[in-house]
């Protein structure tokens, strides 16, 4: 699986333990993996309650986490001090697999970045080796 530390820049810090504080998503079991400048990845182990009818992740939980990563990519403060956020102006979501498995992981990049806007694309994977998601996004940062 393509990781978000795999793409030119600086990668992400891998086992460092990074901060969410975002109520909605930690109540998902959402964690952060690695982030650094424009670039983050997230995992989502898969629970019975993420499921839909069909017994495949809901498509909802998906846009979640995809929108986490979209958003979070812009969002790195290298000091740690300086706490970012943003608002999704635009997620668009390409559904392009399904399938049943145990661990949600996504990752997302800033592809360009303005003073108040910035750009980003993202991709969920199954286990690591079925695509199910990708994602472009449009973020405002917000003070």
């Amino acid at each position: 699986m393509p990781t978000a530390s795999s793409a030119d820049g600086p990668p992400a810090v891998p086992g460092q333990a990074f901060a969410l504080d975002n109520p909605a998503l930690e109540s998902l079991g959402v964690r952060i993996t690695g982030w650094s400048e424009g670039r983050v990845e997230l995992a989502l182990p898969v629970a019975p309650n993420m499921l839909n009818r069909s017994g495949v992740v809901h498509g909802g939980t998906i846009c979640a986490l995809l929108d986490a990563a979209t958003g979070y990519s812009g969002l790195y403060s290298p000091d740690g001090s300086t706490m970012l956020h943003a608002v999704t102006l635009s997620l668009t979501t390409n559904f392009l697999a399904n399938g049943m498995g145990r661990m949600l992981t996504a990752s997302g990049q800033v592809e360009r970045r303005g003073r108040s806007i910035f750009f980003s694309r993202g991709e969920v994977w199954l286990d690591g080796t079925l695509l199910v998601a990708t994602g472009m996004a449009t973020m405002k940062y917000i003070k």
